[in-house]
Parts: C-alpha cells; sequence; structure tokens
C-alpha cells in the first residue's frame, strides 16, 4: 500500500501542479459505463447499454521535464502497463498521440478535453475529501449523435502507522 502524498497548503490543491502531485498513489475504483448511443436506440432490449466494474488504479506523479511544466502523471490499473499523460504551462496535455487542453476550475476540479474530427471527449476529475476523488467523462459526437458517458468514484489506500509497541 502507498502511503498518503504529501500534505497540500489547501484542500483542494489551488494549483495544477499540487493537483497532478495529489493525484498519485493506489486507487479502489468504481467505474459505470454508458453507451448513451444504444440507450436511446435500444430502449426495448434490455441494459446491455451500462456497465460496472471495480479495479485497482495505479498513479504516480511524473517531475516536469522542463522549466514551464507542472508535471505529468503515470496511470494504469494495478499489474497492468500504464500511460502517461504530460501536461505544459500553456494549458495543454498529450497522451499517447493524443493531444487536448487542461483546466483547472476554480471548484478545484481538473477539467481535460480531447476534440479531434469525429467526438469531443470531456473529462472533469475533482476531490471531494483528500482520499475520495470522482471522476465523469462525456463524449460529444460531432454528428450530434450521443456518444459515451462514465462516472467513477475512487478511493485511495492508505497504510495505518503500525501500533507502537508498550
Amino acid at each position: 500500500m502507498t502511503q498518503a502524498p504529501e500534505p497540500v497548503s489547501s484542500f483542494p490543491p489551488d494549483s495544477i501542479e499540487a493537483f497532478l502531485r495529489f493525484c498519485a498513489g493506489e486507487w479502489m475504483s468504481l467505474r459505470s459505463r454508458f453507451a448513451l448511443a444504444q440507450a436511446t436506440g435500444n430502449a426495448d432490449q434490455g441494459d446491455e447499454w451500462h456497465t460496472s466494474e471495480r479495479g485497482e488504479l495505479v498513479v504516480a506523479y511524473l517531475e516536469p521535464a522542463a522549466a514551464d511544466s507542472p508535471g505529468g502523471l503515470q496511470v494504469g490499473p494495478k499489474g497492468e502497463p500504464s500511460s502517461q499523460l504530460l501536461f505544459a504551462g500553456d494549458g495543454s496535455f498529450q497522451s499517447g498521440t493524443s493531444r487536448g487542453t487542461w483546466q483547472l476550475w476554480p471548484d478545484g476540479s481538473l477539467e481535460l478535453v480531447i476534440a479531434d474530427d469525429r467526438r469531443e471527449l470531456r473529462e472533469r476529475i475533482w476531490f471531494t475529501k483528500p482520499n475520495l476523488r470522482l471522476r465523469s467523462t462525456l463524449e460529444h459526437r460531432t454528428d450530434g449523435s450521443p456518444g459515451r458517458a462514465s462516472f467513477s468514484s475512487e478511493i485511495r489506500r492508505v497504510s495505518r502507522p503500525a501500533p507502537a509497541d508498550a
């Protein structure tokens, strides 16, 4: 198990670097996914349009590679390959071959947007408590049809200090 992150000066984190550092840790996740196109097109065919799954997510903070960078994140399911999100100080980020923009909102949430000629994908990440993180993702297709959506609640695994021997 991992230790809780280093204390931040305020909660929720008030800078992109503090937010990224605060994401580091091992998380237990419950994610619900929704295929909105199937939900509207096949209303009478049961509930194949949604799924829920539990998982373990490992997030590591990546130190900045340049002076104007807030750093990045290495993210992946526990025991599986991970991907990197590299953030730039100009409000852009890169994840593999995808490029997007980020914005840290006054309410302490981080919004990530990736858009291309077929869709726009928006993910919002926020902390309600230091060890409880929520994420929502919405896909909007450029042809006006609904895409997919997901909602995750994630609880950070923390280690309790060993009791002192008396």
